[in-house]
Parts: structure tokens; sequence; C-alpha cells
């Protein structure tokens, strides 16, 4: 019988993950599954938690919360030294702000919808997943929706910021108030499978998925099954001009714009040629103020329940 070891964030969402516990509880008690239900306690708790889920021998481990819950898990389950993490699916009930890993991954953002998941383990798919090395990772952290650099990256920090809005609403104000704080973007060096690109970059997103910030389409065609990241290179502008840039994302429309590269490549070393580098990986902070970021990708590391 299927084991399935439930890992809710409680404070996901501004405590919508603490909401949704009664209801996720219902739910497998109706449906007679075998589980066990653990409250993460603390950051990097989720990521602990899965890692001895591995070892204990259970089968599906469900991420309840944000995008920040479902990276431990995520980490968690491909830290783990167990041989067993190849038999193990991920499911995720989302119940964050963003869930920009959820929608990326193809798993229904409706709550009911996404408990139905979990009803059909033998049934998903493998995504790839990615690996970025830097910062306050020297060893690496998974990701599996995407890496931001520049100015997502600061947007992200900024709406954790906000106490009085949460979902997609509080990343336009992050948006908006970064235009005014991060307006000298660094230089950097790209490098590609097989390209080098030079030069200022308002943002440079490396995606193993579609979205970020909960409304973002950074990779409108990304796919977290086709075996290659793919990038949107920003040129850097004015603030003026980065107002109706932030509409062309909103509608994932920016790839005709002529300050806008989409490219594709299984390995990315960003180098800052002078300034720094603010990097998140699935909205976890990286860095504030790095200098080297190295992203590599890990084909069909994991079986998703999607």
């Amino acid at each position: 019988m299927t084991r399935y070891y439930i890992i809710i964030n409680p404070i996901s969402g501004r405590g919508s993950g603490l909401r949704h516990k009664d209801l996720l509880e219902n739910f497998v008690k109706e449906h007679k599954l075998n589980y066990e239900l653990v409250v993460s306690e603390r950051p990097g708790h989720a990521l602990e938690l899965a890692r001895e889920a591995v070892i204990n021998g259970f089968d599906v481990i469900v991420s309840a919360g944000g995008d920040g819950t479902a990276n431990e898990v995520l980490n968690g389950i491909l830290e783990s030294n167990s041989a067993a993490k190849r038999a193990v699916s991920m499911a995720v009930i989302p119940v964050g702000r963003g869930n920009d890993f959820a929608y990326s991954m193809g798993v229904p953002i409706d709550f009911d919808a996404a408990c139905q998941k979990l009803l059909d383990p033998a049934h998903g798919k493998h995504v790839d997943v990615g690996k970025v090395v830097g910062g306050n990772f020297p060893k690496g952290r998974y990701f599996g929706n995407g890496v931001g650099i520049g100015f997502d990256a600061v947007v992200g920090f900024e709406a954790v910021k906000l106490k009085f809005l949460t979902g997609f609403p509080s990343y336009i104000v992050a948006a908006l108030k970064t235009i005014f704080l991060y307006y000298k973007p660094a230089k950097l060096s790209v490098q590609l499978d097989d390209a080098l690109l030079e030069g200022k970059y308002l943002m440079v997103s490396i995606m193993n998925g579609i979205r970020m910030g909960g409304g973002f389409y950074m990779a409108p065609n990304g796919s977290p099954t086709d075996g290659k990241f793919t990038l949107c290179v920003v040129n850097d502008m004015g603030k003026l001009a980065t107002f109706p840039m932030i509409m062309k994302f909103m509608k994932g429309s920016q790839a005709d714009d002529p300050q806008v590269k989409m490219l594709s490549s299984t390995h990315v070393k960003v180098k800052a040629l002078s300034g720094s580098i603010p990097c998140h990986a699935d909205g976890e902070t990286v860095c504030e103020n790095g200098t080297t970021v190295e992203v590599e990708l890990v084909p069909a590391a994991i079986h998703m329940l999607v």
C-alpha cells in the first residue's frame, strides 16, 4: 500500500498552509490513504523531514505550502543518500503565495484538484531539475522552477517584505518599487553551452519551468521535461521603458521585444564583470551581492504527481 508523507508549512501564503491543514487531513482520511502528516517548524525543516521520509521508506512525499516549501522538499528528496529516492514521488498541494513551482510542473492550482492527484500515485511524469552553485550554496542547491538574476531577484526580495499583501499583487507592488531601487544593473558575462554573452543586463532568468512571481511568464514556452533551460535575458534600459516591459512579461509576449533574448542551454555560468549579482532559486535567496553563479540541468531527476 502506498505510504504518503505530508509536510505542511503553516505560514505559507500568510497562514494559508495552516488554514488548509484540516481540509487536507480530512481528504486523506476520507480516501483511506496510508499517511503521516507533519507540520514544519522553521526554515529548512521541510528539507530535513523530506530527507528522513525517503530513508524511512515513504513512497510519496507531499509538499503542502508554497514555492519555498516545495523547494525544500525537492532538495530533501534529492539530497538523500538512500537508494530508495529513485522510487520516491513528489506531490504538491499549492497553498502558498506565488505557487509558480506547482504551475510550472503542471500541478493544478485549485486545492481540491491538487488533492485528487494524490489518489493515483502511479500517474505522473519525470521532470528535469536544476542545480545552482554559488552564494549561500557553495555545494549547490536544487530547484524545480527557475533561477532569477538581477531585477526579478530583487523583486522577490522586496515582495517578502510586504506584510500587507500576498499573491500576485505583492509581486506587482514589489516590481514597481524595484524599478526605483535597482536601476544600475551589473555588467555580466553569461556563458552558455555554445555562446558567450557580455553586457549590462536588467535580468537573466534561467527557467526550468514557465512562470515566476505568481504571474510573470519568464518562459511561456518552457517545459520541465525538454532537457534544457529556457533563458530570458533582458538588456539594461531606462526606468520608463521598464514599465511596459513588465506588462509584456505578464502576458508572456516579451520574446518579440528587441531588448529581450530568448535562449536555451543545459549549463549556464554567470559572472559579474562589474557590480554584483542578486540571485534567487525558486524564491530562495542564493545571494544578494554575489560574483559568480553556476547552473546545471539534471534531466528527469524526480517523479512528480501531476
